[in-house]
């Protein structure tokens, strides 16, 4: 039989059996079913109650009761000690697995409130090997093993409407929104890039202007920071872009850059996408953008779960080496 003597049973309130209609009245107090498996374990009184740290007289007497209300008897009294009748070890038995059930109950629930198990479901842009989320995610998967991490890639709006249904937990956006029913921080930043074909005239050069990319064709994705960056191009080369030509793939960030790479167009990148060897790419920074794009974190405020709380922790002391945060 488990040993579950060691446990110990302060709360004496009388537990609620699944049965309604229980001959019993629906309750039996838990504190009696505990001393009952010391007993059954230990099959001595005196030593049961040892165990459990009460009186032999308290065991004994709990024991009795129990067998007045349950209507059978689960102990034969001998001189040294006790023997389970056949409707005691069937009893016991039963008892036993719900004890069990129980007691893995209380740890799973102790672990889920101090974060140490959970889910975490995540939506972001991309998940670069060398980026600022990717060495975040890493930290907090060391930090804790027990949680489950999900990870899904969608539009910004689409992140914050699922924040906001509970379908996610945490959404980085481009960007430092302002949503009335969400909570939001900026986490870190990363420095404007354009990817241009190897073979591009401007491919030599330091960098960039606006000016200069304003007869490009810009490919955007429809996922992710498409959405956001099609807006930003806009922005910028509204008043110096002759004819604004965008095409939109429904592709990763990765075939994106390959469409780059075969001469499709160029496309705006992170500090951290640059950081990705792609033999007929160049990366160069735009010149003369205002400076860094600035990517926040977007989470429900109902949303209390502590694997989030920790995650939002471990965020912000990693954001605060980040420049520009």
């Amino acid at each position: 039989m488990r040993r579950l003597s060691s446990l110990k049973v302060k709360d004496e309130r009388p537990l609620r059996l699944v049965e309604a209609r229980s001959p019993l009245g629906s309750r039996i107090p838990l504190a009696s079913l505990m001393q009952m498996l010391a007993v059954a374990e230990h099959m001595n009184f005196r030593h049961a109650a040892n165990a459990l740290g009460v009186s032999q007289s308290s065991v004994s007497t709990r024991i009795k009761l129990l067998e007045q209300d349950l209507g059978i008897l689960l102990f034969e009294r001998l001189p040294r000690g006790v023997r389970l009748t056949e409707a005691g070890r069937h009893f016991i038995e039963q008892v036993a697995v719900g004890i069990d059930h129980l007691d893995h109950a209380v740890k799973t629930a102790g672990l889920l409130v101090r974060g140490d198990q959970g889910h975490l479901r995540i939506s972001a842009y991309a998940l670069i090997s060398n980026g600022f989320l990717a060495d975040l995610l890493n930290r907090y998967r060391k930090q804790n093993p027990g949680v489950d991490i999900e990870i899904a890639e969608c539009r910004a709006s689409d992140a914050v409407k699922q924040v906001r249904d509970g379908q996610l937990d945490v959404a980085f956006v481009l960007g430092t929104p302002d949503i009335p029913d969400c909570h939001s921080r900026p986490t870190w930043a990363e420095q404007l890039m354009i990817a241009l074909p190897a073979t591009h005239p401007l491919a030599d050069g330091e960098g960039v202007t606006w000016a200069d990319l304003s007869a490009e064709t810009f490919l955007v994705r429809h996922n992710g920071t498409g959405p956001q960056l099609h807006d930003l191009i806009l922005l910028r080369l509204a008043e110096r872009w002759p004819r604004p030509f965008i095409q939109r793939f429904n592709v990763d960030r990765l075939t994106l850059i390959s469409m780059v790479e075969q001469g499709y167009g160029v496309t705006l990148a992170t500090e951290a996408t640059s950081q990705i060897r792609f033999p007929g790419v160049v990366f160069l920074p735009v010149l003369d953008e205002p400076g860094p794009v600035v990517f926040s974190a977007v989470w429900s405020p109902n949303n209390r779960a502590p694997a989030l709380r920790d995650f939002l922790d471990l965020a912000k002391k990693a954001g605060r080496s980040t420049p520009h945060v």
